[in-house]
């Protein structure tokens, strides 16, 4: 019984430190823009744009995969916030997104 307990406290130490290793190195880094972008959207997810959710739109359009504002619950001046926001803050890659209202 206590080789048992010895064992099991032994692969969880050296899973619990293979977790934090990869935690350290595999890290992927976010682009806090789609957080902002998300945020300034109704967020509704009503998925009248097409896509799945307003977060998958945010995403969407900071990865340049749309050219046009398609969210038709947003209100006026939140969509000029979101495309100014866009258009004036350049992402990790140092360029910004033009998106047509």
């Amino acid at each position: 019984m206590i080789y048992a307990i010895v064992v099991m406290l032994a692969l969880g130490a050296v899973l619990g430190i293979g977790l934090g290793i990869a935690d350290k190195f595999l890290k992927v880094e976010a682009d806090p823009r789609v957080d902002q972008v998300s945020s300034l959207l109704p967020n509704y997810n009503c998925g009248g744009c097409g896509y799945a959710g307003c977060s998958a739109l945010a995403e969407a359009m900071v990865n340049k995969e749309v050219s046009t504002f398609m969210c038709k619950p947003c209100k006026a001046d939140k969509k000029q916030e979101i495309i100014d926001y866009l258009a004036n803050t350049p992402g990790p890659d140092g360029l910004t997104v033009q998106i047509k209202g």
